[in-house]
């Protein structure tokens, strides 16, 4: 890519400039081959140019400013010993766009997050304006509904929490869960004992694990039953208390199976449930179990709804504006 700048339109330009106190920093700022630097460019419009430890930012007036603010939330991030990658920088510019409205200030991506979650092997910082608010119900109640489409990090941030949780002491045990649904496929008989049946249904579940904790120790805590991965059926008959349950593809949950799931809610535990009501994979069943515990349980003292939208996915660029392509709108 070519780094020169547009030239400029009179009145339509702003330059920018930012001075940083710790220039041996800026490398890691810059990304390998200014690769965060271009990514900034690519997507604001502007272009930036190095001096020392003073940057230069010229291009639309906002875009300018939103560059500014990148910047200096990645430089931050760095100060306080946060790793910077592609997503980041990415998420970060994300966020610089939340709208502002009446009586909401914008998040201010120009300072490293409010909230985080630490485990073992990573410390998990939101990557979205939501995700903050996400994190932040994590912390305070006891059943969450987390909805939206794939890629929006539901599953993973609530992997990061009750692994936190664990570690920490707060529960005594880790309950994943998912419905043994075929995604559009029709798979036939599998071979095995009913944990190889059951496996790949929950490969998901185990590939976030294994992000969170060292590798023996998983296998230590599942052997141990501190972890459990389970299919939603085993759940029947169970009350889970001192306990982090999660309950992910809820929406190929049936009414009853979601009603059967809540209601092994114990004491001193936390439920996280998440799905995409718009990808159902169900037969031709009636309302998917999701979409009735939403509509039944909305407004209820303890229960949270964090909702997301393709704005908030975290995966890749490209992948946001394929769920807006699917979905008909942006939301």
């Amino acid at each position: 890519m070519s780094r020169k700048p547009v030239p400029a339109q009179p009145g339509d330009r702003s330059r920018i400039e930012v001075l940083f106190d710790r220039p041996q920093l800026l490398g890691q700022v810059f990304g390998h081959y200014d690769q965060n630097l271009v990514a900034i460019e690519n997507r604001l419009g502007v272009y930036i140019a190095a001096r020392g430890n003073k940057l230069q930012i010229e291009g639309e007036a906002e875009a300018a400013a939103r560059a500014r603010d990148v910047l200096t939330g990645l430089y931050n991030r760095i100060v306080q010993g946060q790793e910077i990658d592609a997503g980041t920088v990415e998420a970060v510019i994300a966020m610089s766009n939340e709208p502002t409205l009446e009586g909401i200030i914008r998040t201010d991506v120009s300072q490293p997050p409010p909230v985080m979650i630490r485990t073992r092997k990573k410390t998990i910082v939101p990557r979205s304006a939501t995700q903050i608010r996400y994190m932040e119900a994590l912390a305070r109640d006891e059943i969450i509904f987390a909805l939206g489409p794939a890629g929006t990090g539901k599953t993973y941030v609530a992997v990061a929490q009750a692994v936190q949780q664990l570690i920490a002491g707060s529960v005594d045990r880790l309950i994943l869960s998912r419905p043994a649904v075929e995604a559009g496929e029709k798979l036939g008989f599998l071979p095995g004992d009913m944990r190889e049946k059951v496996d790949p249904y929950l490969r998901p579940l185990y590939d976030a694990l294994y992000d969170m904790l060292p590798t023996e120790q998983v296998e230590r805590r599942m052997a141990s039953g501190e972890i459990e991965i389970a299919p939603i059926a085993f759940m029947r008959g169970r009350t889970l208390a001192n306990a982090f349950i999660i309950l992910d593809e809820a929406q190929n949950t049936t009414p009853m199976q979601m009603k059967m799931f809540l209601t092994r809610f114990g004491e001193n535990s936390r439920m996280v449930v998440c799905g995409d009501p718009r990808q159902v994979d169900l037969p031709d069943i009636g309302r998917s179990g999701l979409a009735d515990a939403v509509a039944r349980l909305e407004g209820v003292k303890g229960i949270s709804m964090v909702r997301f939208g393709s704005k908030d996915v975290v995966r890749h660029p490209l992948v946001g504006a394929i769920v807006d392509a699917y979905e008909g709108s942006p939301d």
